[in-house]
């Protein structure tokens, strides 16, 4: 046990995924890393060590004396880039993310503090109003307007590029590179690619700028600090693309928990952020259409960062298969 600290392992469903933790070398690099790290803050991990491994993720919760844990995070090389967001995402939009500890740049590694209360942890306790979800898609909607105007940093930054006209090509790519997806299904998908590069067409026509898409927001992705701020994180599958294209994961949550009935109003909330500029509510509206349909193309995308397998297999091929396939499920307004 290096510096006296024991572990508890969680694999969850993904018992055989390949991540780096079972590397003793870099399992010790690791943890050599964040010790020194957190002496640099005047602090000390202490006790048991709870490791959650994943195929897109090594997560370390750290108890550390005289305060609340601190968080270790390794992505994988294709999502290594959430480091330096997270921290000039810390510079950008200070009140709304998690200010890092620490960032190694070179082996996408981080440390974090504790953020709080999870959405998802608050939902489970008692009921929430659809006016929670809101005002969370407003604060989000906020966060993604200030950050407009550091796309191209963001890109300088790692994050991958997805821009409205260049999702045909996103298509392509992923299309191309699917060996997972069934004939009748890739057809299916090849029919789609005309009206697939209109839509984008549009969509970028509408004249919304291109900014950040964490393209993941559920709410074990928010933390709730109190009746009316988030903090929002993990940043693994962001994509600088239209901004629209967030919508469909938390407004789809939500949607799931109250049922159709409250889509209008959270669509509303978010879309509120970007009227004036002589845009109608229609006008944002068809915006929020067609980003809906699109973002199945960075969900299929983010599929493939993970951490490499030895087999040399293209990893998460099933899972981006079914998120490719969501472009021909017509959004549900």
């Amino acid at each position: 046990m290096r510096h006296g600290f024991s572990f508890v392992v969680d694999r969850s469903r993904y018992q055989y995924a390949p991540t780096p933790w079972e590397q003793e070398s870099w399992r010790a690099s690791a943890l050599d890393w964040m010790v020194e790290q957190l002496a640099s803050h005047g602090l000390r991990a202490r006790g048991e060590l709870r490791v959650r491994l994943r195929p897109w993720s090594v997560l370390v919760r750290v108890p550390v004396v005289g305060r609340d844990a601190v968080w270790f995070k390794a992505n994988p090389p294709a999502s290594g880039f959430e480091g330096p967001l997270t921290a000039a995402l810390a510079r950008w939009v200070p009140e709304q993310v998690l200010a890092p500890l620490a960032v190694d740049a070179e082996r996408a590694w981080v440390l974090l503090p504790d953020g709080g209360d999870l959405f998802r942890d608050v939902l489970a306790r008692a009921p929430v109003e659809p006016r929670t979800w809101e005002e969370l898609l407003r604060q989000y909607a906020s966060a993604q307007r200030a950050l407009s105007a550091h796309s191209r940093e963001i890109e300088r930054l790692g994050v991958p590029s997805a821009r409205t006209p260049d999702l045909p090509g996103v298509f392509d790519e992923l299309l191309a590179a699917n060996a997972a997806l069934r004939p009748e299904a890739r057809v299916r998908l090849e029919r789609l690619r005309p009206r697939l590069a209109e839509w984008c067409a549009e969509l970028a026509s509408a004249g919304i700028e291109d900014t950040l898409d964490h393209a993941d927001l559920h709410d074990g992705q928010v933390f709730h600090r109190a009746p009316d701020r988030f903090i929002f994180f993990d940043w693994g599958d962001a994509a600088v693309s239209h901004p629209f294209c967030s919508l469909r994961t938390p407004v789809g949550k939500a949607r799931a928990r109250f049922g159709p009935h409250v889509l209008d109003r959270l669509l509303d909330a978010y879309l509120e952020p970007w009227t004036g500029a002589g845009r109608t509510a229609a006008e944002l509206r068809r915006a929020a259409h067609l980003a809906w349909r699109l973002s199945a193309l960075a969900r299929a995308a983010s599929w493939g960062r993970v951490f490499p397998d030895a087999s040399n297999t293209a990893p998460g091929a099933e899972q981006s298969s079914g998120s490719l396939l969501e472009l021909c499920t017509d959004p549900p307004f």
